[in-house]
């Protein structure tokens, strides 16, 4: 049978320089020949695993040949009826096999070797010879050779670990250390040289080059390869054998009938019920969340460019117009001191306070050293899945960057955890608000989850503890809410503001004045909650903004030292957008429902 794929494995230890050259040509050549694989280089040489046609992989060789360094570069090649690997990628690495230790250097000095053929006539005669596995647990699951060695490695920089554990006696015998093609062992055996080991080789081109000149002979089982393939039999022909990507078990062909196995997510091995995995996730999570907010990403000094985005109302204006007609908390004297010192920039160049800012431009805003204040990190992720991530925020936090915080906000330090996905946020809690959020993994989620919010479709409650008790156990508010903020940055009720409604329920009133009421907003205003109550003279106790008889504050998010803003977003109910079927998740972590004296 004529097959139309060739696979190459080659490596050489010598010193290279110029890596991201060779990186962009290697890159480029191999994309011309339409190959797939890997190249590693480094410093200390190169390695590869390459797959595609025959004048393809040809083309490379002499291509890599043309190099003086690499005048002898030879590969060890195998057939194959497909393409085993999926993209073409040149890396830059510390070491092309990873070792770990100082003074192994192959491209001054490796073991002795012994080839195949020697290997096998060896074998055949039954001379004195231990034969040293230096691969890892998994791929020697596949096979190996008969009575070698297990060092029973899991990574092959647990190699130095492994040869402390290994006999004395064996010192003193012929040792052969094998790999797959032969790299590691040009590290393994000079090392096992260097511990007192005096008669050590290794075997020349590893187990591919000696089924390639020997087949099978004293080998039980088959090779494991780093590809699609997996596996290769003494003919260098593909097997069966099939190999779980998540737990690194061989898996058989019933193990692969299993209704637990999925290819690339689970096997009979690893496999656990979908809430298992679920809560594995989350947990996983919340230490990554914790490790990345230990210590704050705001502590840290930065350089943080803001940028202010000009809108079509601000048009024209000149540069300090502009800045003041964003409504930010610097004063006037204030952008024109950050002007002079050119912190002022469109496109990296300070612009003056003259300057005309048109629609669409960005100005930056650059801050050098900055440092945001402090806020509550301790957010914890309640569940996650394919389609929603649902977390608990605590307060004070931001959710998104404003005014003096950028990174100490929700959003990036989920952006941080979740670095490969971009969550969007389905709704949104002020800073000072604590409780359940929702957060979609995709677009078409969000697509999906935000009218839900609009038609009222979600149901949201919230706890608040007031000053004052409701005269009645059940009342309502629907005066409309304000759309553009007042100087103070506050919302207010105003008869042309914006339709809005909101339910209580009185849950427990308090001997000292104030209560605890369940909120059920209606419709989704901005501060709506908090501002309905402060309408109706029952304020939210803590919040710093709408202060008891009809008086307004002038912060916004409080400090962390401060006493809460008592209002929690306690649960969400919604219809999954995946599923439809109707879910709820709920906060538990309030601590300020009760007066202290009464908890």
């Amino acid at each position: 049978m004529n097959l139309p794929i060739v696979n190459i494995a080659g490596y050489k230890f010598v010193a290279l320089d110029q890596l991201e050259t060779r990186r962009q040509a290697l890159l480029s050549r191999c994309r011309e020949l339409e190959l797939k694989g890997t190249i590693l280089l480094s410093e200390e040489g190169i390695n590869l695993f390459l797959a595609g046609l025959q004048d393809a992989v040809d083309g490379i060789v002499a291509f890599l040949r043309d190099d003086p360094q690499l005048a002898d570069f030879q590969v060890k090649s195998s057939p194959g009826d497909h393409q085993p690997y999926s993209r073409m990628l040149v890396k830059i690495k510390d070491e092309i096999i990873a070792f770990g230790v100082e003074g192994i250097a192959p491209a001054e000095y490796t073991s002795p070797r012994i080839t195949p053929r020697e290997l096998k006539q060896w074998l055949d005669e039954k001379r004195p010879v231990r034969l040293l596995d230096t691969r890892n647990d998994y791929e020697l699951e596949v096979g190996t050779f008969s009575g070698a060695i297990d060092m029973q490695l899991d990574d092959f920089r647990n190699f130095p670990a492994a040869v402390d554990k290994l006999p004395e006696s064996l010192k003193d015998e012929v040792v052969v250390t094998f790999c797959t093609g032969g790299i590691r062992c040009e590290k393994a055996a000079p090392y096992l040289e260097r511990q007192g080991f005096k008669n050590v080789l290794q075997l020349d081109g590893g187990i591919l080059k000696y089924f390639e000149e020997c087949g099978e002979a004293h080998y039980d089982g088959e090779c494991f390869v780093f590809d699609k393939r997996v596996a290769v039999d003494g003919s260098l022909q593909e097997t069966e054998t099939s190999y779980c990507f998540v737990c690194q078990a061989t898996l058989t062909a019933n193990d692969r009938k299993s209704p637990k196995y999925e290819f690339g997510k689970s096997c009979p091995y690893c496999w656990t019920r979908p809430e298992e995995r679920r809560a594995q996730r989350v947990q996983q999570r919340n230490v990554a969340i914790r490790k990345f907010v230990t210590p704050l990403p705001g502590s840290t000094p930065y350089e943080n460019q803001r940028p202010l985005h000009v809108p079509e109302r601000l048009d024209n204006l000149t540069a300090l117009e502009f800045l003041l007609g964003i409504r930010t908390r610097l004063s006037r004297s204030d952008w024109e001191r950050e002007m002079s010192l050119g912190r002022i920039q469109i496109n990296g160049q300070p612009i003056t306070a003259d300057f005309r800012v048109r629609t669409g431009h960005t100005v930056k805003h650059v801050i050098p050293a900055e440092v945001e204040p402090d806020v509550n990190g301790d957010i914890q992720v309640l569940f996650e899945d394919e389609a929603i991530v649902v977390v608990d925020k605590p307060a004070p936090l931001p959710v998104h960057p404003s005014g003096r915080f950028n990174r100490n906000t929700l959003t990036y330090i989920l952006d941080q955890v979740y670095f490969r996905q971009r969550l969007r946020v389905a709704h949104r809690l002020d800073a000072n608000t604590s409780g359940v959020m929702l957060l979609s993994k995709s677009r078409a989620v969000a697509a999906q989850l935000q009218p839900r919010f609009e038609a009222g479709e979600v149901t949201k409650r919230y706890w608040a503890r007031i000053h004052g008790h409701p005269a009645d156990d059940t009342f309502h508010c629907d005066a409309p809410i304000s759309a553009s903020p007042t100087k103070l940055g506050a919302r207010v009720p105003c008869d042309d503001g914006l339709p809005a409604c909101s339910r209580f329920v009185v849950l427990q009133r308090f001997p000292d004045g104030t209560s605890l009421v369940e909120a059920n907003p209606v419709t989704g205003r901005t501060n709506q909650i908090r501002v309905h109550l402060w309408h109706l003279h029952l304020p939210i106790v803590g919040d710093p903004l709408y202060l008891p008889e009809q008086q307004l504050g002038q912060q916004q998010t409080l400090d962390l030292t401060a006493a809460p803003l008592c209002l929690h977003a306690r649960s969400l109910a919604f219809p999954h957008p995946e599923t439809g079927d109707e879910v709820e998740f709920v906060s538990e972590r309030v601590t300020w429902h009760a007066p202290a004296s009464t908890r």
